[in-house]
């Protein structure tokens, strides 16, 4: 039986903030074990995005740059080309990465740059009061969608992974989820593919992580992750878009 051990070189001593339920904290976990394993620790540049996900410079004890809303990718592409030797991520929500920062994000496949970049999805602009996102589902509720989504109104979900396992600069494109264990072991694997190609310097590594949101989704923990397994997934499948590696 593989057992799991703190990384202590990228752990700092902090109290947790994140909601009960919610995904950041296992997503973060799993990137954490990912860093140590690659012995990248002391190479690591992370570069954030506004919202939950700018709280991951709290628990890691490496470099890190809390980036305009929407700008990460395009900051990370920056530091990694003046400093082609570090280990340059992102960590984002999917309203940081897909909305606001679509744009930069697409461009950083669309012209290979040798980052990785890890996007939770969780439906909704979580940090600011839960209102429509760029993935919230047909239907689903939010503040800004009192009624639901609307497809006529509001346009479709869009695609993240699949979208960028299509521009010519991707390397690996994949979705997985935090709903259950073989899940969360799927999803690390994922992750330390994503690190694995800039290690390779083989291009745009990207993960789309879909997670819980039980404070606005108004549901408990476990009503939550029941939900990604019956109606998010439906939606948003889970799998590997796209792999270099393997070719």
């Amino acid at each position: 039986m593989q057992i799991y051990k703190i990384p202590e070189s990228l752990r700092k001593d902090t109290n947790f903030t994140f909601c009960a339920g919610c995904g950041h904290g296992v997503a973060i976990r799993s990137l954490c074990e990912c860093i140590d394993e690659l012995n990248l620790r002391e190479k690591a540049l992370a570069m954030v995005g506004v919202g939950c996900s700018a709280f991951l410079y709290h628990f890691l004890n490496i470099d890190s740059l809390e980036c305009p809303h929407g700008r990460a990718t395009a900051e990370a592409a920056g530091a990694k080309r003046v400093n082609p030797d570090k280990f340059v991520f992102t960590y984002q929500g999917d309203g940081d990465f897909a909305a606001i920062g679509l744009t930069e994000s697409f461009y950083a496949g669309i012209r290979g740059e040798n980052i990785t970049t890890i996007c939770i999805n969780n439906n909704n602009y979580g940090m600011t009061g839960g209102q429509m996102g760029p993935t919230t589902l047909i239907g689903q509720v939010t503040t800004t969608t009192p009624y639901g989504r609307s497809a006529e109104l509001n346009g479709y979900p869009l695609k993240i992974a699949e979208h960028i396992a299509m521009l010519e600069g991707t390397a690996f494109s994949a979705r997985v989820s935090l709903d259950s264990v073989p899940n969360i072991i799927k999803a690390k694997e994922a992750i330390k593919k994503a690190c694995e190609v800039q290690v390779k310097k083989l291009g745009f590594g990207f993960v789309e992580i879909l997670s819980s949101c039980p404070t606005n989704w108004r549901m408990t923990p476990y009503e939550a992750n029941e939900h990604i397994r019956e109606k998010v997934v439906k939606e948003f499948p889970l799998g590997i878009f796209k792999n270099i590696l393997e070719k």
